[in-house]
């Protein structure tokens, strides 16, 4: 168990992401008319003409500097307050990559500026989709919000986004880099599929979860880096499903204090291992015989996506910069002699940023 295996074991085989204006001064009415040669009188054209300017707030700033400021067009205003709107709303957006994938947001901050923000919005996007499952208890609650989420992007594509942060910023990303639909479709329809809250039943099924999940989101980050070819998407397809498959080992742990497991069944079968034993940490032995043979799986895809590197152009290369943190798992959970609950699986790498900086201007991945 101290090396990984070089291909899928024998039993995995078959198994083929305004300022208003100042208020004009009141003006003052004579109670008596003034004669005529009165030098109030002789001015009072000019008085009125002024007294006019200051209700329509278009006083010079020189003639009153310390009282009146210009008005603000009212376009302008609407520019200001859209602009506002914009940054809050991406904002947000980054608060909630930051907080629910780390990793994905550091790995989105390496690329290139002109990918950078259609990028967090994708990710933001497959972070309000991934957390519905945990966040609802019934999973009519939860088809509602798959709904939405299936309706804004359709609607998306009729520039016409709902007023919600992500949907805002994924529609632009949408407009920029012009998205494939079918992959933001894959990702919907998948996620809806999860709600199940049910095992997979064999590494088959994880890995169509995870090519329709991870996979479909490294496309849509190709696509925004201009990157349409087969070798990358050939890659972006194995390092989605060791993606998939390493995301399913991290929450396990997790799902286990919920009383919830969804590794693979068949595997657990062969090892003869029950939810039970996973829920309560029994049979250690047998659990990281299970560990290890998932574990070798998403590390079988990762080396096929570097096997043929020579063939992917550079320019995709930023696009997996994920590997960097799939690569450090494996790493940490070999250590650990596949324990899956060991603490130090629990603990974010302070090293990672440094790390996926270096990757990156490596141009390797």
């Amino acid at each position: 168990m101290e090396g990984w295996k070089s291909s899928s074991p024998p039993h995995l085989k078959a198994a083929a992401a305004r300022r208003i204006p100042p208020l004009a001064p009141p003006v003052r009415v004579f109670k008596s008319a003034p004669d005529a040669t009165h030098p109030s009188r002789r001015d009072m054209p000019g008085r009125i003409a002024r007294q006019a300017q200051r209700a329509s707030g278009e006083v010079a700033l020189a003639t009153h500097p310390a009282t009146h400021s210009p008005p603000v067009p009212r376009a302008a205003t609407a520019a200001s307050l859209t602009v506002l709107r914009t940054s809050e709303q991406s904002k947000a957006g980054r608060r909630l990559l930051r907080k629910r994938d780390y990793e994905g947001f550091l790995c989105a901050l390496l690329l290139p500026a002109e990918s950078r923000a259609s990028v967090l919005a994708l990710r933001a996007f497959n972070v309000e989709l991934a957390q519905i499952r945990d966040s609802v208890t019934e999973k009519t609650i939860g088809l509602m919000r798959i709904e939405f989420w299936r309706n804004a992007v359709e609607d998306i594509y009729q520039d016409n986004p709902p007023q919600q942060p992500v949907a805002i910023e994924l529609w632009k990303a949408v407009r920029r880099q012009n998205l494939t639909k079918r992959w933001l479709m894959n990702i919907i329809d998948q996620r809806e599929k999860n709600l199940d809250d049910r095992a997979y039943r064999d590494i088959s099924e994880l890995e169509t979860y995870a090519e329709n999940t991870q996979s479909a989101l490294l496309y849509l980050t190709l696509e925004t880096l201009g990157v349409r070819d087969i070798h990358a998407d050939h890659a972006a397809s194995h390092i989605g499903k060791a993606q998939g498959i390493v995301t399913c080992l991290r929450a396990t742990p997790y799902h286990a204090s919920r009383r919830k497991v969804f590794l693979p069944m068949d595997i657990c079968m062969l090892h003869g291992v029950s939810q039970e034993d996973f829920i309560r940490n029994n049979e250690a032995k047998k659990i990281k015989d299970i560990v290890y043979d998932i574990a070798s799986q998403a590390h079988v895809h990762l080396e096929h996506a570097r096997s043929f590197k020579k063939n992917v152009p550079a320019i995709a290369f930023p696009a997996f910069l994920c590997t960097v943190a799939i690569e450090d798992y494996l790493h940490k959970i070999q250590k650990a002699d596949f324990n899956i609950f060991h603490p130090s699986l629990h603990q974010k790498s302070t090293l990672l940023p440094l790390h996926l900086y270096i990757r990156s201007w490596k141009k390797a991945y």
